[in-house]
């Protein structure tokens, strides 16, 4: 365990390079010219570091690595065109968000080509915003991070909603059995008197292609896999949280078996400064038929030590049915433009 103080020290590093160092005019300079509402390019770099506390693969194992390595650029033009190319260069091909659509009012606007299928709270934000290093362990075992189709979506007095068709397939550019994803959220957001907010979401869908991988999980669906969740998130100036539920049920291709992977988390956050949070999560996975069921530990701390550079540092400790339990550390220093 000797790697253990190094690891931290070398994670901590960054925050005395960039400690009491002030936003500049040069940022506000950059943001004039490259944002604005018909032409807005983002940037976005992330370095990440895991360690896992024993020897074995945990969290990654123990390694430096790329996190998030992406541009995106989108907008909305004066006829109400919108667009967006988001690409990562980690990947081949590059490209996870390509998107055109028309912003016919808030209330309806419709989205075609590549991006986020809207079945968990915890894929919605970019990876620049997330509470952690990690999303929760449902949205990889369950999802895909990214589908083919069409959205038509839309706000108004609190409710939103969001119905989309998709290939089904993820990322692959095109629909190999006929047989499509339709997605459902609705969703109603209440303002409380302390300037807080609460958003209430239901998420449902059924996958009718035929040989799709169910996410992460190594598993492939049979076809007219169903998926079904709800969330609630609570955010206001000091105190912020969420609680999400998902579970999917399929029968697994090649098998005489059906099975279903339940998800849940909890995660409750504390702004103890402007630049800094606190952050703790409780993460539950579990397989109906196969096993492999686990309760997972998360404790982080959010830095954001200039408006451009922030820094995340989690504590990891899960424990699984069956088997040792398990621990590690990760860090990201994150450039977000």
């Amino acid at each position: 365990m000797k790697i253990l103080p190094l690891f931290i020290a070398f994670l901590l590093l960054p925050l005395s390079m960039v400690y009491g160092q002030t936003n500049t005019d040069t940022v506000d300079d950059l943001e004039n010219r490259l944002k604005s509402e018909e032409f807005n390019v983002g940037l976005l770099l992330q370095s990440v570091g895991v360690l896992s506390l024993d020897d074995d693969n945990f969290n990654g194992g123990r390694q430096f690595e790329l996190g998030a390595t992406r541009l995106d650029i989108k907008g909305q033009l004066p006829s109400n065109f919108i667009y967006r190319m988001q690409l990562d260069f980690r990947r081949s091909p590059s490209i996870i968000d390509a998107q055109v659509g028309y912003w016919f009012s808030d209330q309806f606007r419709i989205v075609t080509g590549m991006f986020k299928p809207f079945l968990s709270a915890d894929l919605d934000p970019s990876p620049a915003a997330t509470d952690f290093i990690n999303r929760a362990r449902l949205v990889g075992s369950m999802l895909n991070s990214r589908e083919l189709g069409i959205t038509a979506l839309g706000e108004t007095e609190g409710f939103n909603y969001r119905f989309g068709i998709y290939n089904g397939n993820g990322r692959q550019l095109g629909n190999d059995d006929n047989n499509f994803l339709y997605t459902a959220r609705l969703g109603y957001q209440v303002n409380l008197e302390d300037n807080g907010t609460v958003d209430f979401g239901l998420n449902g869908a059924v996958n009718t292609s035929e040989g799709e991988s169910v996410g992460n999980s190594g598993l492939f669906s049979a076809g007219d896999r169903t998926i079904y969740g709800a969330f609630v998130k609570y955010d206001s100036d000091t105190f912020f949280g969420t609680i999400e539920f998902l579970q999917t049920d399929f029968e697994v291709q090649g098998v005489d078996l059906d099975e279903t992977i339940t998800g849940f988390y909890a995660t409750v956050g504390n702004n103890i400064s402007e630049q800094s949070q606190l952050l703790a999560r409780w993460d539950h996975l579990s397989y109906d038929v196969l096993g492999n069921d686990s309760n997972r530990m998360v404790l982080g701390w959010n830095y954001q030590a200039t408006q451009l550079v922030s820094f995340q540092l989690n504590g990891l400790l899960q424990f699984n049915d069956g088997v040792d339990n398990q621990a590690g550390i990760s860090g990201n220093l994150q450039f977000h433009f």
